[in-house]
């Protein structure tokens, strides 16, 4: 009797240590899948963010954020679209240009500068990553909680411009989550190797043989003439032009009166076609003031594609650097036709030559005439 007891004990106590062995696999195989499901990612704002290993359905959400998104060659996953992106118009973004598709596809906020995603909306459409630009970490937090979707926020940067080590890091984070990362770096390549062929065309000429330059009509939250330029101008830095602006020792945009345009009288005038419209009109009501300025009497003021709208589109800046380039420095550019360039790397960026759309609706290169 006291055999089959011991038997029966044995058989219990060794059920029950399988029963634990069994429940601690489970437990441990549970832990295992998620990892294995998952990766931790830090964005741009320094949160650290747990998003799906295999994302197949996302948006975008903020200024510039969708454009980043085309870069990388990842439409096909975007589900959702701003109501921005639909009703703008599409001329001075060649990443909407190129891809219409996007249009067709559901609303998931208004967008614009504060873009005001709606959470509601955005589940309906079930993306396993938000992605989001020019929000703070509260709104990040805040659209993350609500929603029960991972928001991992990327940047443009402080400026904004093309030579920008936060649009880089910006690029490889939604490279890494997207299954991206050979094409990040193919970007990448693309914009600083643009550059540097940029300024090793000009880094030699000496600074008394640089003719002075401005540029006039820049777009900043809005329309404006000639009145409005920019200290640091990307594609001027990019081909070491002798910018008048800069000696105010500012960055980024700035309001001039015509009286200090007067003073400086450069050499060359660009003038950004966002804000063309407005130079013309007052050009009517006060042509003296233009015919003082011995870029207009000599006949050197050009037309620029406009590349900031909806924050900086990477592909115009250089686009509008290389024809700066072509009309400051012949010699130095004499194999590029700018025009070509720009499709060149438009095709490159967003998939599409674009620039006869831009040209035809925004005016494109050109010598500006003003009788």
């Amino acid at each position: 009797m006291m055999k089959k007891f011991v038997a029966l004990f044995a058989i219990l106590i060794l059920s029950l240590s399988l029963s634990i062995s069994f429940c601690g696999c489970s437990e441990k195989t549970s832990q295992e899948t998620a990892q294995n499901t998952t990766i931790k990612i830090i964005d741009m704002l320094g949160r650290e963010v747990e998003v799906p290993k295999d994302v197949n359905r996302i948006v975008c959400i903020g200024p510039g954020c969708l454009r980043l998104i085309v870069y990388l060659n990842a439409t096909d996953k975007v589900v959702g679209v701003e109501d921005a992106e639909k009703k703008w118009r599409i001329y001075g973004r060649p990443y909407r240009i190129a891809h219409p598709e996007l249009a067709k596809l559901p609303t998931i906020g208004q967008g614009g500068p504060n873009p005001k995603p709606n959470p509601e909306e955005i589940i309906k459409v079930k993306p396993d990553v938000i992605f989001a630009c020019y929000i703070t970490k509260e709104q990040a937090d805040d659209l993350q909680k609500k929603t029960g979707i991972p928001v991992v926020v990327l940047s443009y940067g402080k400026l904004a411009t093309f030579n920008n080590e936060d649009i880089f890091k910006s690029l490889r984070i939604a490279g890494k989550i997207l299954d991206k990362e050979e094409r990040a770096e193919e970007v990448i390549k693309f914009i600083k190797d643009c550059e540097n062929d940029l300024k090793n065309r000009t880094k030699e000429i000496p600074d008394d043989k640089k003719p002075t330059v401005y540029v006039g009509g820049i777009g900043f939250k809005g329309m404006h003439g000639i009145d409005s330029t920019q200290c640091k101008y990307p594609p001027f830095e990019a081909v070491n032009a002798k910018n008048v602006a800069d000696e105010l020792n500012k960055e980024g945009h700035v309001f001039v009166n015509k009286e200090q345009i007067l003073k400086w009288n450069p050499d060359y005038i660009f003038i950004d076609e966002g804000g063309l419209k407005l130079v013309i009109e007052d050009y009517k009501k006060n042509p003296e003031f233009y015919n003082s300025l011995k870029a207009f009497k000599n006949g050197n003021v050009y037309g620029l594609l406009p590349y900031n709208y909806y924050t900086t589109n990477i592909g115009t800046a250089l686009a509008d650097a290389y024809y700066i380039g072509k009309v400051l420095y012949p010699e130095r550019f004499k194999d590029i036709d700018p025009e070509k360039k720009a499709d060149e790397i438009y095709t490159f960026l967003v998939g599409k030559p674009v620039y006869n759309v831009m040209k035809e609706i925004l005016g494109g290169f050109k010598k500006l005439e003003f009788e």
